[in-house]
């Protein structure tokens, strides 16, 4: 861990899109902010060479340890959280920018287990996620009673398993793909529910298996994502809103959510020993 407190080390785990993101931003705004980049990693490392300086790049995830970062951000896969998420929280707190893999009820249990047992925190990011904190708060009161998320994209923007999609054409329109719990939802598109999953998350007591949540297939949307969030209270109470977040064709992640996600990261400073929603 870093000896002064007021700088905080960063491992980024994933150099796809949005973890280039990330790192630009440390580098640039990071010292200020005091954030200082502690290594990179990516399964494939060739494509860091000239844009990450050498020694920052890690060969080895398993050696990430070597490093002595105070957070370590995942935003590459699920199989990593499950792979590496137990040892990270061993050494740092750690920011799952895959909380999909949380739907596996073992996983979600260790990790909760262990931020306690270190003293660490896991965090996750609300990333498209519109009113987070206020359906935590609403969780936390013991007066949520529903949530509903329905996800909206092109079908180019799809990474799902199977074949779920492969027979879109242009112009079809709309289509739902899958209506169910967040639980069946995580496997069938491990790349494209990290929004359900975080509100499974912000909704303890509901959790993976009580949200439910529906992702529909629409050739119209060609310029944004569309995340409709609908949660119940007590005696009537209800707040629907709809978040259109602006992204390319065959983007999976829609442009507003990379400065959630930083701003996420500029919070995790440590929360003692457990799951936080940022």
């Amino acid at each position: 861990m870093a000896t002064d407190s007021s700088s905080l080390r960063i491992g980024v785990v994933g150099f796809g899109h949005l973890g280039q993101y990330l790192v630009e931003r440390i580098n640039k705004d990071g010292p200020a902010l005091g954030l200082t980049l502690g290594f990179v990693w990516n399964r494939n490392s060739g494509k860091l060479s000239g844009l990450v300086p050498s020694e920052l790049i890690l060969g080895d995830l398993s050696s990430f340890a070597e490093r002595r970062c105070d957070v370590i951000v995942e935003v590459c896969h699920p199989q990593i959280v499950k792979e590496f998420g137990l040892q990270f929280l061993s050494q740092s707190h750690f920011m799952v920018g895959s909380p999909s893999a949380l739907a596996d009820p073992d996983l979600n249990q260790k990790l909760s287990q262990a931020a306690q047992k270190y003293g660490r925190t896991l965090y996750v990011p609300s990333g498209a996620l519109w009113g987070g904190q206020d359906i935590q708060r609403l969780n936390d009161s013991g007066k949520i009673k529903a949530l509903f998320i329905r996800m909206s994209k092109h079908p180019s923007c799809f990474r799902l398993t199977g074949d779920v999609l492969t027979d879109w054409t242009e112009g079809e329109g709309r289509r739902v793909l899958f209506r169910g719990s967040v639980a069946e939802l995580c496997p069938l598109a491990p790349n494209n529910v990290n929004t359900m999953a975080a509100a499974a998350v912000a909704a303890g007591t509901l959790g993976f298996t009580g949200v439910q949540g529906e992702i529909v297939s629409d050739t119209a949307l060609r310029d944004y994502h569309v995340v409709e969030v609908e949660v119940t209270g007590p005696d009537g109470f209800s707040v629907h809103t709809v978040r259109r977040n602006p992204a390319k064709l065959g983007a999976v992640t829609g442009s507003a959510t990379y400065s959630s996600f930083w701003n996420s990261l500029l919070i995790c400073k440590g929360h003692g020993g457990r799951v936080y929603l940022c």
